[in-house]
């Protein structure tokens, strides 16, 4: 069974200037390293492929961030396997897919947090997690990304789980659409 959070719907069309990449897990193993080089390299792809009226500059630095943060999360927090990442433009949206395989525990707690980021503003959950770091001198930061996204980037976020295509784990779908204008 398919469980969904947030905007899990298709942005653009059979038009859109596309672009799919598949992160194999081995011989390689993936760490959060290539996910800068990754986002870079696509933010540069698509920044090219921008209309007029949209400050390529302005559209690589955006779409390279957003990649980079759904990026960071599906590599760390993924249970063995490849991690896919599909891009697409059309006109002034960018939307980005990354499927990745996380294990049931991960869910259950990424679960929980979406239904507190879904229910709450974005703007007001960041401002207290950038408090709570600033409080804790321990604090890795994390969870500041997807909040940044949502609140300071305006993206639509969607996440879909369902039952992997491997024997373990769930397969988790994370969709980020972007106006560039």
């Amino acid at each position: 069974m398919v469980e969904e959070f947030g905007n899990t719907g298709q942005v653009t069309g059979s038009e859109a200037t596309r672009f799919c990449l598949t992160l194999m897990a081995e011989p390689l193993e993936l760490s959060w390293h290539h996910s800068g080089v990754t986002s870079d390299f696509m933010g540069e792809y698509f920044s090219r492929a921008c209309t007029k009226g949209i400050d390529p500059l302005d559209a690589r630095h955006s779409i390279s961030y957003m990649i980079n943060e759904i990026l960071e999360n599906a590599i760390k927090f993924r249970h063995g396997g490849d991690v896919e990442i599909s891009g697409s433009l059309e006109a002034e949206t960018f939307e980005v897919r990354v499927v990745n395989v996380i294990d049931e525990e991960t869910a259950r707690t990424f679960r929980g947090h979406l239904n507190d980021l879904l229910e709450r503003d974005p703007g007001e959950l960041l401002l207290e997690r950038i408090e709570a770091n600033a409080l804790d001198p321990d604090s890795s930061g994390s969870g500041l990304g997807l909040l940044t996204l949502m609140s300071d980037y305006g993206a639509k976020m969607g996440w879909s789980f369902a039952p992997g295509r491997v024997t373990e784990g769930v397969e988790l779908t994370t969709i980020a659409s972007l106006r560039l204008s």
